[in-house]
């Protein structure tokens, strides 16, 4: 049985760049949850830090976390990413122990 894959980004925007970094992570959202490995797909904004968004993702496996980017949406932001960040972007790869709800 595969196991379940969950992924933990940090994201850290230049404090110019916040607005529009957080518009760019709202789009993949909707495209990111329609693909067929993803069980999950959050965007969040830190209360204390706006300039640091986290996404929360699982996914069924490891190969759909790699197909996902892939894809032509995560590849075109990937790009811009550099010009919009003051720090490098932090992925944290976690087993999922427990089923998800």
């Amino acid at each position: 049985m595969k196991k379940k894959l969950t992924l933990v980004a940090f994201i850290y925007a230049k404090p110019e760049c916040k607005d529009e970094l957080a518009t760019r992570l709202k789009s993949l959202i909707d495209l990111s949850r329609s693909e067929p490995g993803c069980i999950n797909y959050d965007l969040h904004q830190s209360s204390d830090d706006p300039t640091v968004f986290v996404m929360y993702e699982n996914w069924y496996d490891r190969s759909d976390l790699d197909q996902h980017f892939n894809m032509p949406y995560m590849q075109e932001i990937l790009k811009t990413l550099p010009d919009l960040l003051r720090a490098p972007l932090e992925l944290h790869y976690l087993d999922m122990l427990s089923k998800p709800s």
